[in-house]
């Protein structure tokens, strides 16, 4: 497979990582909502409920199963983000490793 059709293939993966960052972002967002959501629904409930104080809410409302269950989902969802990013940046340097040498093998071409 010779240079360029090499960057049409990335150049098509980079699209489709695209598409799939934008789905994990949504992803993240959406996990990032729920979760904030139900800490802040079981804060209040260690509140009103059993009357526990404020200092001690934020030690034992991470360890609600509602909440701890939200905040993996939260944070994986945050690492797929993460991960599609990464593999964009990859392919956007592969691409640009490319582009070089095809540039630099048709400026040779053009000397001879």
């Amino acid at each position: 497979m010779d240079l360029f059709n090499m960057i049409q293939d990335l150049s098509k993966q980079l699209s489709r990582a695209i598409k799939l960052m934008a789905k994990y972002g949504r992803d993240f967002a959406e996990s990032e909502k729920n979760y904030k959501i139900s800490l802040r629904q079981e804060a209040l409930k260690l509140r009103a409920e059993k009357s526990m104080p404020v200092t001690l809410i934020q030690q034992v409302v991470y360890g609600v199963p509602d909440v701890a269950d939200k905040r993996f989902k939260r944070d994986v969802a945050e690492a797929m983000y993460n991960t599609a990013q990464e593999n964009i940046n990859s392919i956007k340097l592969q691409i640009r490793v490319l582009e070089n040498q095809l540039n630099r093998e048709y400026n040779n071409s053009n000397r001879i």
